[in-house]
């Protein structure tokens, strides 16, 4: 850019079992563009309370905010995204749920075939995944000395958080685009489509993992300047 100006703000909320540090590539590259780019950390214990920290962020930006959710991060920004500053949703590989709707929901009833998250039973009201089989499902196209630390590193996720429903969806009133990862076995890239033409999204295909904000953050990242620019 010719000045010192930013292009926008962008909010980028990381999903279940992760922490925002993910996304460090698609951050480079677009702060590299002139965007003011901030992560979100959420708690993972309730919906209510990860809505209530992206829009604490987004409180304290100058200006219009596209929203960016990966994976859970999707329920996020969907409840969150009715914050008046935000003018675009980003969902990259995640959960697009309408209202009443939450994750726990929408995983409810796989159809045959389809990769199975290897989620272990609740611990203290937290969820886990398999470390043995976190690579394959979660991060299949990352090294595997990153994936495996991601996997020593996991966030717990709160069951709370999983069950947690929306009350007002903001893609009903705000314009989407849509991720698809068609390598995901995480969330089933059918099951993506499906979200993505139902929320009436603009709609891209990445052939990668679940972690592909990680593994192709130059793609995520052309997306989100698309939202932005909008």
């Amino acid at each position: 850019m010719t000045d010192d100006a930013p292009r926008g703000n962008v909010v980028l909320v990381h999903g279940g079992f992760v922490d925002g540090s993910g996304w460090q590539g698609v951050y480079d590259a677009l702060t590299a563009d002139g965007y003011h780019v901030s992560v979100v950390q959420n708690p993972t214990l309730s919906l209510e309370g990860d809505v209530a920290a992206a829009q604490q962020v987004i409180d304290r930006l100058p200006g219009p905010v596209t929203l960016v959710g990966h994976s859970y991060g999707g329920v996020v920004i969907t409840e969150a995204g009715n914050h008046p500053k935000v003018n675009a949703l980003v969902y990259i590989a995640a959960f697009a749920p309408d209202k009443g709707e939450s994750v726990s929901t929408l995983i409810a009833d796989p159809p045959p075939g389809a990769p199975v998250p290897p989620i272990l039973p609740p611990d203290q009201g937290f969820l886990f995944l398999d470390r043995d089989k976190f690579v394959d499902s979660f991060a299949g196209d990352l090294p595997r000395a990153q994936a495996e630390f991601m996997a020593d590193s996991q966030v717990p996720w709160g069951v709370d958080a999983l069950g947690g429903t929306v009350s007002q969806p903001a893609w009903r009133t705000k314009r989407a685009w849509y991720l698809i990862a068609t390598d995901d076995r995480m969330i089933p890239p059918p099951a993506q489509h499906a979200m993505s033409e139902r929320i009436g999204a603009q709609t891209v295909e990445v052939a990668a993992s679940h972690s592909v904000y990680v593994s192709q953050p130059d793609a995520v990242a052309d997306l989100i300047r698309q939202a932005a620019r909008s």
